[in-house]
């Protein structure tokens, strides 16, 4: 895929999704050519560089202390009550997103003579109801919002106010494109790094509670590398299980487990196909990842495969969770920063076991493999 990427580096969308993403104006569906390579620098520069991700890194240490304090909380008011997982870590991945994209966590927005909710208008009900797989398209709600959270950014620019987002910097730095452009880049930052983070976490979460001998396996290692310390972002080289855990659950749970469909422009050939220009090809990362001919017994969750030494630890892309080549996810980083820090947290601070029942919500819905249900734990602090 990765040698062949010139044959297949064509998206292959829709008459009506390419009207509704402005003609492909978002780095994951637009085609490989110059506007895709514009944007994704623009996007690693601003967000998911590393130098971008160093800027960002009190937003992230934020999120982490509020959904650790909110547990506390929980637990004080009735140990005994299950907590809901999603609902705690959704809303403060949603706020970490909006803090990168917008500058902060905007609530509502004063539009035209109306005080609108931010996520209310967003989820309103629309045409997007009727056809869920199309749920990440900004509606005419949103649209309104993001006209006025521009032309309020614009106002501040030109006061000579800086502020640190997205928004900000494509306005000051991006002058080709157009207001519409830039409403969906901006956007697609906001519903890509809250989805996919949040599937992945809640997967890892619940496995762990679900086995107590490998929960407690993560517990000692990381009390051998932090001692008594909270696990930061420095430690996650020496945390090898930490690294196991997560890379499983991608195996196991791929956050995208279908890649989009593919064109293929020029006669090629793949895994030993002959494929003729005007396929249309889609890579299944579910069925590779579990495929017996390359993963012993994969319908196990075991995060022990990946201690092997055939694996290196810094390899990203041995579940293929985050692309390959050219086209690879620009946000690989960030998601290892926050699902790795906070599965650390949360395993560090309670002992995790699943309500009843819970063992058997395991469906899963929509375009990511995100849980049908969401993840009600029984949590206890660690002494």
């Amino acid at each position: 895929m990765v040698t062949r990427f010139s044959s297949i580096s064509t998206k292959n969308l829709s008459n009506a999704l390419k009207t509704l993403t402005i003609d492909k104006s978002v780095v994951a569906t637009s085609d490989y050519n110059e506007f895709h390579k514009m944007a994704k620098r623009f996007l690693l520069r601003n967000i998911l560089g590393s130098n971008a991700q160093r800027r960002h890194r009190h937003h992230r240490e934020t999120m982490i202390e509020n959904i650790s304090s909110q547990f506390h909380v929980l637990l004080k008011e009735d140990p005994l009550r299950p907590v809901n997982f999603r609902e705690i870590f959704e809303s403060e991945i949603n706020g970490l997103a909006k803090k990168q994209a917008l500058g902060e966590d905007v609530q509502s927005i004063y539009v035209e003579g109306l005080v609108i909710d931010m996520m209310a208008g967003i989820i309103e009900v629309d045409w997007r109801d009727f056809f869920p797989y199309l749920k990440w398209i900004p509606n005419k709600a949103f649209e309104m919002i993001m006209n006025a959270l521009i032309e309020e950014q614009i106002k501040r620019i030109d006061s000579g106010e800086e502020v640190n987002c997205y928004l900000s910097y494509l306005l000051s730095e991006a002058k080709t494109l157009t207001k519409e452009q830039i409403t969906m880049l901006v956007w697609e930052t906001i519903a890509e790094s809250a989805d996919t983070t949040l599937v992945t976490t809640e997967w890892a979460m619940y496995q762990l509670a679900k086995d107590p001998t490998r929960q407690d396996r993560l517990y000692d290692e990381m009390r051998k590398v932090c001692g008594c310390n909270k696990v930061k972002e420095e430690n996650l080289s020496q945390l090898r299980y930490l690294d196991a855990v997560f890379h499983e659950t991608l195996r196991k749970h791929s956050p995208t487990p279908l890649v989009p469909l593919r064109r293929v422009h020029e006669n090629t050939q793949i895994g030993g196909y002959y494929i003729p220009a005007g396929s249309e090809i889609a890579v299944n990362i579910y069925g590779r990842n579990m495929d017996k001919n390359h993963w012993d017994n994969p319908e196990e969750w075991n995060p022990e495969r990946f201690m092997d030494e055939k694996y290196d630890p810094l390899d990203m892309y041995k579940t293929m969770a985050f692309g390959a080549g050219k086209r690879a996810c620009a946000g690989s980083l960030q998601a290892i920063f926050l699902i790795c820090v906070t599965i650390g947290r949360l395993v560090q601070e309670f002992e995790w076991r699943l309500n009843d029942g819970e063992e058997e919500k395991v469906d899963t819905v929509g375009l990511t493999s995100q849980k049908l249900h969401p993840l009600f734990a029984i949590l206890k602090p660690r002494e």
